[in-house]
């Protein structure tokens, strides 16, 4: 199967597209990405070892299973790979939906086709579902760990290359929110921008006449920056590495004022509760995304007797 015909959109059974709508992912996207992942398996070869000790004919049924409880992200796209890795040959059908928490033996997933296409698709499948899966499981525990202050979880650029999407889809299913997807649909000063510019007020000028229209966040590292920051006009603060005093006073000197603090800086689950009421509107937890252990979910294959 060719690199091209991996990517390909036109052999996947509709629902399959709708279902990738639905969760608010471009097809295209997702496409791409599969492709490129089966293409590591196949090198425009073939799976040798299934080849070689499975009948062309033989069908059979796969169920997708978690191993442990935990949220689930990424049921369409693993139904996309398997159609794409199969060219429409695999049905698919979804029994769950993405952000559910899910339980060890429950069935997510089911596909059924020739079992050649199957377990070639089954590390695909499994990769793309165990790893956003864990991303959105790592983001509900730090969803419930803010639960009943007015902090909300949200993820950063640290992503893994190609995966941004899909990361930041599963950051969502978990119940955080997202930051910008790229540096071209928000501006943040950070410090680098601001030791270039030579102070934090002189950078959001800077960025401020280039993109008017943009929302400019601007990272600080102490009080006095803040201030600083939030008499630039900044509409939003990213307070880097403070303590919880330090945090508690740049919330005390930006009440009643049109701006938003973010903490952001050597978080912990286990600190996050008291980072999240001292008042700050978000918590930035790249954690999310560059470091989520994977979900553990299995496949278990059902091969059809009278194929034998």
């Amino acid at each position: 199967m060719s690199a091209r015909a991996r990517s390909d959109t036109t052999s996947i059974d509709p629902a399959v597209i709708s279902a990738l709508a639905a969760a608010g992912l471009n097809p295209a996207m997702v496409a791409h990405v599969v492709g490129r992942a089966l293409a590591e398996d196949l090198a425009d070869g073939q799976d040798v070892t299934t080849v070689a000790t499975i009948a062309e004919e033989q069908q059979g049924t796969a169920e997708v299973v978690p191993r442990e409880a935990g949220v689930v992200a990424g049921l369409p796209v693993m139904a996309f790979a398997f159609a794409a890795a199969s060219q429409g040959r695999v049905a698919v059908r979804i029994h769950a939906a993405d952000g559910d928490i899910v339980r060890p033996g429950e069935v997510l997933l089911t596909a059924s086709g020739p079992v050649r296409d199957l377990l070639t698709a089954e590390r695909t499948a499994l990769n793309l579902l165990t790893h956003l899966s864990g991303v959105a499981t790592l983001t509900r525990l730090w969803a419930d760990a803010v639960s009943g202050t007015k902090a909300q979880v949200r993820d950063t650029r640290k992503t893994l290359p190609g995966l941004r999407a899909l990361q930041k889809y599963a950051v969502r299913c978990g119940g955080g929110l997202n930051h910008r997807m790229s540096l071209s649909d928000a501006a943040l000063i950070k410090d680098n921008h601001v030791a270039a510019a030579g102070s934090v007020s002189r950078a959001f000028q800077l960025v401020h006449e280039q993109a008017p229209e943009l929302v400019i966040e601007v990272e600080v590292d102490t009080p006095a920056q803040c201030a600083e920051a939030i008499n630039a006009g900044a509409q939003l603060i990213l307070l880097d590495n403070m303590s919880l005093a330090d945090l508690k006073a740049c919330v005390a000197m930006a009440d009643g004022k049109p701006v938003q603090l973010e903490a952001s800086g050597g978080l912990s689950l286990s600190t996050a509760a008291a980072v999240a009421e001292t008042g700050v509107d978000y918590l930035a937890v790249g954690s999310l995304t560059h470091s989520a252990p994977v979900l553990d979910i299995g496949l278990d294959l059902r091969v059809d007797e009278e194929a034998g």
